[in-house]
């Protein structure tokens, strides 16, 4: 079975007060992710304009268990969890999902076709 890239989307909610400390933390993590784990194929992180303490990201990854292996001990997302706390009301909501049409330009997607 071939391995096929997934998408993470990850529910942030940062503490009252905290939001600032929370999206500099996420943009360092982000940041040492991306240039440190080839198998990462890219991260956009969002704030809740109605509500600034909430963050989502949406990540692409190569495939599932690069994501729910090698990733998920690495030492720049260790780190980040055992400081989490600090900033965070408590875990994130973490979902994965399968590619099944992507509408965006092939400029814009790196010239791939659709997922059949």
């Amino acid at each position: 079975m071939t391995a096929e890239p997934i998408t993470v989307v990850i529910d942030y909610q940062a503490q009252p007060g905290k939001h600032d400390v929370a999206s500099r933390q996420l943009a360092t993590l982000v940041a040492a992710v991306v240039a440190e784990e080839p198998a990462c194929l890219g991260i956009t992180i969002c704030q809740d304009p109605a509500n600034p303490t909430r963050f989502l990201l949406y990540e692409r990854w190569s495939d599932r268990t690069v994501y729910l292996g090698p990733h998920m001990n690495s030492p720049h997302l260790r780190q980040f969890i055992g400081q989490a706390e600090e900033f965070l009301v408590g875990p994130p909501r973490i979902s994965l999902w399968h590619e099944v049409f992507d509408a965006r330009p092939s400029s814009a997607r790196g010239g791939h076709e659709p997922a059949a």
